[in-house]
């Protein structure tokens, strides 16, 4: 339990027992009942009256707390002594419920501010290890991480393989296997063996320290929709201390009320049009969903992004790396001749190259080689692609292996070849003595998930479009296969920004979703901005919503997220406007007293309260059977790996 709600709960259980003790003296004819009824109200009103106050006086605007100890002392002043005792301990009560609410609705947060490493094992220059503050940890500085502690800041490893659990970060819960060369985030787990990674970033700059950053700056940025409340509450209170004097006047004067009722009756008027319920409508629901998102790695850098979300008409998406998983993979694996000497040559070749495709061809062929192709020496033909000679044969990789006027293949190669081409994949060609052996298809094939968000934005009436710098080839396999409605191919930056423009003219609410430098303007120009957390520093930076882990499904999560969000601030907000009317025409009619009215109307703050923490629930998504899709996806529509053989 926290300071405040402690001192909270102290408050409310001194203003019942007070309330209690005094009730008994009223009963038993003991004179001193009203002082013990007042210091009640004192140990239940005092934080309200004095917030109250004080916001009176240093912002010049009245709240409804005021309305509140102005409600009791005048009870207390027509000899109501118990109502207003009765008034205070229900006020404090729901005051300290929506402490605990509120707080609850941040217990992710916080508990994600708990898990920021502070301490450190810095590998010394003679072996040992020191232990430091993480803030004293420098760039290139080597790090131990023993089996089971907390890696405290970004790096990548050194030496050791492990499995991580990213759940802090990425709100997934299966650990990641990561090995030399990875990158690990500080703030996550290590849950197998001991690592040695070095420091790739500074404790300002890691991204744990980023993602609490961005959640404590997004939770005291409010909603329109609270905005608004908070905007005409001090003006709605006034118009209530304007009516309670005519509710008292004009009743005692023509209609024939007595001066004691016609007071109670402005009293509870005072308690009964207080906004209490209709002022919780909005930031309790907000900070919950905040809260909600940041749990399952979605970062809302505000509550109006959160509930813009609900208003989305149109949607733009990057291409590599925000659809894609901006990998390349072999699709499709064409043999003209032995098979095994063609895939050990090939191999041989690419191992000495560390361009994207031949890291995917070497990971599709696992082969071992022979001592004298393992040390086979490679001659790099720029803007070509690898030659090599091996027993007095010349062997080429790349754009120089073939040549569809020059060199001989059948119709039927040059058929698929040109197929290949359409379907927007890279052909990658090996060639021995200018006679082609072997050719390869290669695609940036995309997400397992991206159909399925595509189909729900689609189904949603969201305008969905892809745009991306890569050629009319690629980009039409990639829009075909996610169901894109719209795309557009050789896009440079300045391109995607003009375009998102015209959306966001035509649509009100757009969004683009990206991870790359060239985004960033596009993204900027949005309604919504939302970055791939994978992605590029200023993606991340200028962006509205962020995707830690670089998972679609989040941002289907998001759009479910804000639409709940608005029927549940939009219930809250009708409840409360109802409940307050029930209750002025009940009062005006004499058919509630104050402890009834109080009841009421605290009640229904509580209840909107409440209703507002059901956003802290996970929204389920509906099952995609393409989550099951193998590492590699051989089971996407354009993995079609064919193997011809000896062709003449």
């Amino acid at each position: 339990m926290s300071k405040s709600e402690k001192q909270a709960f102290l408050s409310t259980l001194f203003c019942l027992l007070l309330m209690i003790l005094a009730f008994i003296l009223e009963k038993n004819d003991i004179l001193i009942y009203p002082f013990v009824y007042s210091f009640a109200i004192l140990s239940g009103g005092w934080k309200q009256t004095y917030e109250g106050l004080s916001e009176l006086f240093s912002e010049r605007t009245l709240n409804v707390d005021l309305l509140m100890a102005l409600a009791a002392i005048g009870a207390c002043l027509i000899g109501n002594w118990f109502e207003g005792a009765m008034l205070t301990f229900i006020f404090c009560l729901s005051g300290t419920l929506e402490e605990y609410t509120t707080n609850k609705s941040r217990k992710e947060i916080t508990s994600l501010m708990q898990l920021k490493p502070t301490v450190a094992q810095k590998i010394l220059a003679d072996g040992q290890t020191a232990e430091v503050e993480v803030s004293e940890l420098a760039l290139f500085d080597s790090v131990l991480v023993p089996k089971g502690a907390t890696i405290p800041i970004d790096g990548v490893i050194l030496s050791g393989h492990s499995s991580i659990n990213e759940a802090a970060i990425s709100g997934e819960s299966v650990p990641v296997e990561k090995t030399i060369g990875a990158e690990v985030f500080g703030g996550t787990l290590n849950t197998g063996n001991a690592l040695t990674i070095e420091v790739t970033k500074t404790s300002e700059d890691t991204l744990f320290a980023k993602i609490i950053q961005l959640v404590e700056e997004a939770q005291s940025v409010p909603t329109k929709t609270a905005s608004f409340i908070e905007k005409i509450e001090n003006i709605y209170v006034k118009i209530v201390l304007l009516i309670v004097p005519l509710m008292i006047f004009i009743p005692f004067y023509f209609l024939n009320w007595t001066w004691d009722e016609s007071f109670y009756r402005g009293m509870v008027l005072l308690v009964v049009a207080s906004p209490c319920a209709l002022v919780a409508s909005a930031t309790p629901a907000t900070l919950a969903a905040i809260s909600n998102g940041a749990r399952n790695g979605v970062l809302f850098k505000g509550g109006s992004f959160l509930e813009n979300l609900a208003q989305l008409k149109a949607i733009a998406f990057d291409k590599t790396g925000t659809l894609t998983k901006g990998k390349p993979i072999v699709t499709n694996s064409l043999f003209l001749e032995k098979e095994d000497e063609v895939i050990s040559m090939l191999v041989a070749m690419e191992r000495k190259s560390n361009h994207p495709l031949a890291e995917a061809l070497i990971q599709h062929f696992r082969v071992d080689l022979p001592q004298d192709l393992a040390s086979l020496e490679i001659e790099e033909v720029v803007g070509f692609g690898l030659q090599a000679t091996y027993q007095n044969h010349i062997w080429k990789i790349g754009k120089h292996a073939y040549n569809p006027d020059v060199t001989y293949v059948s119709t039927e190669t040059k058929q698929t070849i040109k197929q290949l081409e359409n379907e927007g994949k890279t052909v990658i060609f090996l060639a021995k003595d200018d006679k082609l052996v072997a050719f390869f298809g290669l695609l940036d094939v995309a997400k397992p998930e991206a159909a399925s968000v595509i189909a729900y934005f689609n189904a949603q009436g969201v305008h969905t479009t892809m745009m991306t710098g890569d050629h009319e080839g690629t980009a039409r396999a990639i829009a075909t296969e996610t169901g894109i409605t719209t795309y557009y191919a050789d896009c440079l930056p300045q391109e995607k920004t003009t375009r998102i423009a015209t959306e966001k003219e035509e649509y009100a609410v757009n969004a683009m979703v990206g991870d790359g430098i060239n985004d960033a303007p596009a993204l900027a120009t949005a309604s919504i901005g939302i970055a791939m957390g994978e992605g590029t520093d200023i993606a991340m930076d200028v962006a509205d919503i962020v995707l830690i882990n670089n998972d679609l499904e989040k941002l289907q999560m998001s759009h479910m997220l804000s639409l709940k969000l608005k029927r549940i601030v939009t219930q809250n907000i009708i409840f409360s406007i109802s409940v307050i009317i029930l209750l002025i025409l009940s009062n005006f009619f004499q058919f509630i007293s104050l402890p009834i009215g109080v009841i009421g109307h605290e009640g229904s703050t509580i209840l909107v309260i409440l209703n507002g923490l059901r956003l802290l629930k996970t929204i389920p998504l509906q099952s995609n059977s393409k989550k099951n899709l193998s590492p590699d996806c051989t089971d996407c529509p354009l993995y079609q790996d064919q193997v011809v053989r000896n062709e003449g």
